[in-house]
């Protein structure tokens, strides 16, 4: 059975201000091509779909045109929700859809639940398990404790019990949402850090043939039967480097797995330049970035004068300025937005109570309790944005 896996589509989200919904379209296109042309028996949607919970009208209209586009194929579609996603939103007409084989998985009650579909070789299970917020799903999954790991651990728990209740040889296949132990995290990812601790043990999907996860945007294969797809399209300058693609998985009678990715269309080059702006103005080597999305990083003393009414005349599309000098005092003009790049919710709290304190950090006593702080306001967040 052949499965093409993708994730983190994002719809309705832009780019430092430029929309992006013409190039969602345009990889929704080569996706729906890419299933008609590799006879793709099932696609597989792992989460953020959407970039917020209450979408643009625009970006509704685009999921709902490739979702038909899709049914009209006859190819069946399993789609979770993610952490980006309201998933009571996301699953709305979900039972209606499933006559068109669009299987949208968005209640956590259901994980143990599969789509079945069935190939020369016998059955295949498909299981979506929803991004699963510790302190919302705890009870409805009887997990012992309100962190990632225990949630994902008890739901992957009622996917092997279904399991072995089916026939001998059934091939299994789950979607998930999740951080998940050596995968690479980009700069456009939502912490999502409960208790401290993001990421969840890759071994949580012992027992399945194939994982297709989703949450990071790199394209990542953490082992043999586990893999991000990351997202089609760069969403930070921290993807400059990445290759957009999915994964089509083949699933073979005995389960064995064999994968190739296949690369998404690509809207415009990303590039990182940095040095001194006469050097990022008149560098002959710096010439092929000349139509890409840049990011600039001036490292001059001082700051130079207009220096992106400068640049734009030799990068039409630079959509970031950032100012980083090699040495002296300009350094502390450095943005709060690129002091704060890269850190967790707790260590950004962690940080003010030094810096309040004239360089006391905190204790365990008290980053405990402001990672009690922030669960909660997290847990509250996700709450409110269910009854919306």
């Amino acid at each position: 059975m052949r499965f093409l896996h993708t994730s983190d589509w994002h719809l309705g989200r832009s780019f430092h201000r430029v929309n992006l919904l013409t190039a969602q379209r345009t990889f929704l296109n080569h996706l729906v091509e890419t299933v008609r042309a590799r006879e793709v028996d099932a696609v597989l949607v792992a989460g953020d779909v959407y970039d917020r919970a209450v979408p643009p009208l625009a970006a509704v209209e685009l999921f709902d045109e490739a979702l038909h586009r899709l049914a009209e194929l006859g190819v069946p579609t399993v789609m979770i929700s993610g952490n980006h996603d309201s998933a009571r939103r996301l699953g709305v007409g979900a039972g209606l859809m499933e006559r068109a084989g669009i299987h949208l998985r968005t209640d956590p009650a259901g994980c143990g639940t599969p789509v079945l579909l069935s190939d020369a070789h016998g059955p295949v299970a498909l299981y979506g398990l929803p991004y699963l917020e510790p302190a919302m799903v705890r009870d409805t999954l009887g997990a012992q404790r309100a962190d990632h790991a225990a949630v994902l651990g008890a739901a992957m728990d009622q996917v092997r019990a279904d399991l072995a209740e089916r026939p001998a040889g059934t091939r299994s296949v789950v979607l998930a949402h999740a951080f998940v132990t050596g995968g690479t995290a980009s700069d456009s990812e939502r912490d999502i850090t409960v208790g401290g601790v993001a990421s969840v043990p890759a071994g949580v999907f012992d027992g399945v043939d194939y994982a297709a996860l989703g949450h990071l945007h790199g394209c990542q294969t953490l082992t043999e039967r586990v893999r991000y797809s990351g997202s089609p399209l760069a969403y930070s300058f921290s993807e400059a480097d990445h290759r957009k693609t999915s994964w089509l998985v083949e699933l073979d009678g005995t389960g064995a797995v064999h994968a190739e990715r296949v690369d998404a269309p690509v809207p415009r080059a990303l590039a990182r330049i940095r040095g001194p702006l006469e050097r990022l103005l008149d560098d002959p080597a710096l010439a092929r970035h000349e139509e890409s999305w840049v990011e600039a990083t001036l490292t001059d003393a001082a700051r130079p004068h207009e220096p992106m009414a400068r640049l734009v005349k030799r990068y039409p599309h630079i959509l970031s300025l950032v100012f980083d000098p090699d040495e002296g005092p300009a350094r502390s003009l450095a943005s709060y937005a690129q002091r704060l790049r890269g850190r967790s919710d707790q260590e950004i709290a962690e940080d003010f109570v030094e810096h309040v304190r004239s360089g006391r950090a905190a204790d365990e006593r008290e980053r405990a309790e402001l990672r009690s702080a922030i669960d909660e306001v997290r847990a509250e967040d996700m709450t409110a944005e269910v009854a919306r």
